[in-house]
């Protein structure tokens, strides 16, 4: 049985970050680079302000298509500005439930509003893993 594992044991502290004007195309290129499908969008105090997904850019560029535009814009132009965020001391069963339940891939993580890291379906598996009687057999 998983103990009580807390996100600060299994998240990225150092995630791929973006700012709300990075261009879109820098952060696509981002995304290829370091295979990740989305990430914290930051002020330049750390405070996060936003999260931007494959599905925002790839919604983002249809809509250029349509209107037949060609400039990408920014990423703070299509990020997702509700965003659901974690603290440090969340019990990682409750996250894996918002990942099951909400269709959640990734969530930031906070402290007093600045971002500290970032937790994944990926990170819970790992903790899940890490945990197993099979692992150990």
């Amino acid at each position: 049985m998983l103990r009580s594992v807390k996100v600060s044991d299994y998240m990225n502290s150092e995630p791929v970050i973006f700012y709300p004007e990075t261009a879109l195309f820098e952060a696509i290129e981002y995304f290829q680079r370091f295979r990740v499908s989305g990430a914290p969008v930051v002020d330049h105090s750390g405070q996060l302000v936003g999260l931007l997904s494959e599905a925002d850019c790839l919604r983002a560029i249809l809509e250029d298509t349509y209107y037949e535009v060609e400039h990408g814009g920014k990423v703070g132009d299509v990020m997702t500005t509700d965003v659901q965020s974690v603290r440090l001391d969340t019990d990682i069963i409750e996250v894996a439930k918002i990942f099951i339940h909400q269709g959640r891939r990734r969530l930031p993580v906070v402290a007093d509003g600045l971002l500290v890291g970032l937790i994944s379906r990926n990170d819970i598996l790992r903790a899940i893993y890490d945990f197993s009687d099979t692992r150990k057999a």
